[in-house]
């Protein structure tokens, strides 16, 4: 302050020489005025110090073009892969006394065999599929020497090691439900042996009974 009032004094002695001598309510007077521009310089520069160091902390936290650097990602341990869950096996029930196949909630007419070559029951397995296959004769009473070409064949397999089939019966589709028409197989219509064929794998269980009297 002793440096700004001497400047002062010089200063108002150079503009004043040879004139009468200025009050000193005056040189108070602009002696505060300047140390009031000092102050507002130094004010300033101490903002504008601000700024710069805040902006500097922005780049060194958030990168060169103002996005903020990801956290290092966690080192991830390669999890081995999760068993598939066992597929549900599909078990179908034939009544042959009700002419009916029961399977994932639907009921089809079915036509087992007659008095003469009845259907076997018992628990079975579905071994082999076939949508179109020739099997002998003889288990539709055509002898031996002949063989026919059923579709949608699904092959059984009994506990004895015995064979039997669901089959379409495509000759005769107005039997299922009404009539036992077979030499032993399972007929149903063509459409619902179908159905069967694309619902059944090998695995899958057909449980077959009787709940009323055998045909006769």
């Amino acid at each position: 302050m002793s440096d700004d009032l001497t400047d002062l004094l010089h200063e108002l002695a150079d503009r004043h020489r040879g004139a009468p001598s200025v009050p000193a309510q005056e040189i108070r007077r602009l002696g505060e005025r300047r140390g009031r521009r000092r102050r507002a310089a130094y004010a300033s520069g101490a903002a504008a110090v601000a700024l710069a160091l805040a902006g500097g902390l922005a780049v060194a936290f958030t990168g060169h073009d103002g996005a903020r650097p990801a956290p290092p990602a966690a080192a991830s341990a390669t999890a081995p892969p999760r068993p598939s869950p066992p597929q549900q096996r599909a078990t179908a029930t034939v009544d042959l006394a009700q002419h009916e196949l029961a399977l994932s909630g639907r009921r089809l007419p079915v036509s087992g065999g007659t008095a003469q070559h009845p259907t076997p029951t018992g628990r079975m397995t579905v071994v082999a599929k076939y949508p179109e296959r020739r099997l002998p004769g003889a288990t539709v009473g055509l002898g031996k020497e002949y063989d026919v070409a059923m579709r949608w064949v699904v092959e059984l397999r009994a506990a004895d090691g015995t064979t039997n089939y669901l089959v379409a019966l495509t000759h005769n589709e107005q039997a299922p439900g009404e009539r036992d028409v077979t030499h032993g197989w399972i007929g149903l219509r063509s459409a619902d042996a179908k159905w069967c064929y694309q619902l059944l794998r090998p695995g899958d269980v057909v449980r077959v009974h009787r709940t009323g009297p055998a045909p006769g």
